[in-house]
């Protein structure tokens, strides 16, 4: 090999490797598809973004993220999980119950989903083959909210010893919600003596007229259900419980909106958690072999200015049990 060709190679190679390092590196983007507002999950979405920079992943330098929300109406859900596809995001979190895990699953076969929220158990719901082994491009948290409501009705009686009636708050087109009136609520009203008054809501202007209806039922007590509707609705719903001087239990986004309590897993922690998932799938993991978690800590919330303003006297060993209180 004479020297001239030996230069050429050496320059090339050279030439080549300055290029790539000049490269611009493809930035991993992550599709972010809520069933509710921004308001609502900004909290949740620092928590993930927090948690991401702590294993280096720093929004707008390394990583990027694609944010849709469905606002509370169901029916964009299914064209919000097609945008995030056309994009062609790397990862889709998916943060709420099973219709928009089930948007996203409809939408990408491939596409790696992480879950975080889901309400029913996503093995009992088809959503995964096991929690051990999903088996196909959905993994991540099931906060198995729809099977505290045994749990979360207990709380409402110790809070409220003489309740007796509890009016059922629920959206027919959230599947936990109708599994928890049909299956967990009934079992525990039994146990604790307590009859059910189911009230459905199909759009937000169902809540008024509920309530109006309910008053006339005569309810000692409130039990909101899981979905989104609700959640999009929480400031009115927790208005009219005030205005009615109802004891309640929802959600923690319910109970920082003026409900009395709440029970279930704690969001920060189930959020925070979603990095975990991100950064093993950005590394190589498949859905399929990261096991679903199951939430590990549970938060009990009372609002005790609510408690005052309904003229509910919270007995102290109940207040003793709280995770966080309200005043």
């Amino acid at each position: 090999m004479t020297k001239a060709i030996l230069f050429w190679l050496l320059t090339t190679v050279l030439l080549t490797a300055a290029s790539l390092a000049d490269a611009p590196k493809k930035v991993p983007r992550i599709g972010y598809l809520s069933a509710i507002d921004a308001a609502t999950e900004s909290a949740r979405a620092e928590g993930i973004r927090q948690a991401l920079r702590e294993r280096s992943y720093i929004e707008a330098q390394n990583i990027a993220t694609e944010y849709r929300y469905a606002e509370g109406k169901r029916d964009r859900l299914p064209e919000l999980a097609a945008e995030l596809v056309r994009l062609k995001v790397d990862i889709i979190v998916v943060a709420g119950g099973d219709l928009p895990i089930r948007a996203a699953k409809n939408a990408t076969k491939t596409i790696p989903i992480v879950m975080v929220g889901a309400g029913l158990d996503p093995v009992a719901a088809g959503l995964v083959e096991s929690l051990a082994r999903p088996g196909a491009n959905v993994t991540g948290i099931t906060n198995l909210s729809g099977e505290l409501g045994g749990k979360r009705l207990e709380l409402l009686k110790e809070a409220v010893p003489k309740l007796a009636r509890v009016a059922v708050l629920y959206d027919p087109a959230t599947p936990a919600s109708v599994v928890g009136l049909n299956e967990v609520l009934p079992a525990a009203a039994r146990a604790l003596r307590l009859t059910l008054q189911p009230w459905e809501v199909r759009t937000a202007d169902d809540f008024e007229k509920g309530f109006a209806a309910l008053n006339k039922q005569r309810p000692d007590g409130l039990y909101v259900s899981q979905g989104s509707l609700l959640v999009a609705n929480r400031n009115r719903i927790a208005g009219l419980a005030l205005k009615s001087r109802l004891p309640s239990m929802g959600s923690r986004t319910y109970v920082d909106a003026g409900g009395l309590m709440s029970y279930g897993a704690d969001e920060a922690d189930s959020y925070r958690r979603v990095a975990y998932y991100v950064d093993r799938i950005l590394k190589g993991a498949k859905p399929a072999d990261l096991p679903v978690e199951q939430p590990m800590k549970f938060e009990f919330v009372i609002n005790l200015k609510t408690a005052k303003q309904i003229g509910v006297t919270i007995a102290p060993e109940v207040l003793a049990r709280a995770t966080r209180i309200i005043k």
